[in-house]
């Protein structure tokens, strides 16, 4: 499914549902949701959007250098964090041990944002979701889920 995201509160319109779907799908282990597209596409943007819609109050921003960060969601959101992890600067699944990543799949309270998953796809699980963006020439995104 494809969606046009014209401006900002449609974004917000789409996290919010987005994430009621994500949390009626905790099970067993972490709940993994793959963001793909290019630079600018708006994995953060949605990321931020999601996080919004799920209580967390700080700011939430790229973890491209720092590669993850955690956030505690309230309780009753059906999660205790949300996991932002970065592989862009990744060279193979092996760097993922670094950053704890099997520990955080083990955990049911984790709901883990995953951009760039293409560098470390072999090292993955299936996930939940897969996420696509684009970003286009008239400054609206699209947004599709597999």
């Amino acid at each position: 499914m494809k969606k046009s995201i014209l401006d900002e509160s449609a974004l917000l319109e789409e996290a919010e549902e987005f994430s009621r779907k994500l949390a009626r799908a905790r099970g067993q282990g972490a709940t993994l949701v793959t963001l793909s597209g290019e630079l600018g596409a708006g994995k953060t943007a949605f990321t931020k959007a999601v996080a919004k819609a799920f209580g967390v109050e700080e700011t939430v921003n790229s973890p491209t250098f720092v590669l993850e960060k955690i956030y505690k969601l309230p309780e009753g959101r059906g999660f205790e964090r949300l996991v932002h992890i970065d592989a862009y600067r990744l060279e193979s699944g092996s760097d993922l041990a670094a950053l704890g990543f099997d520990e955080l799949m083990r955990e049911s309270g984790n709901l883990v944002f995953f951009e760039w998953p293409e560098k470390v796809s072999a090292a993955l699980p299936e996930p939940f979701a897969r996420v696509s963006l684009e970003a286009l020439p008239d400054g609206t995104h699209t947004i599709s889920y597999a």
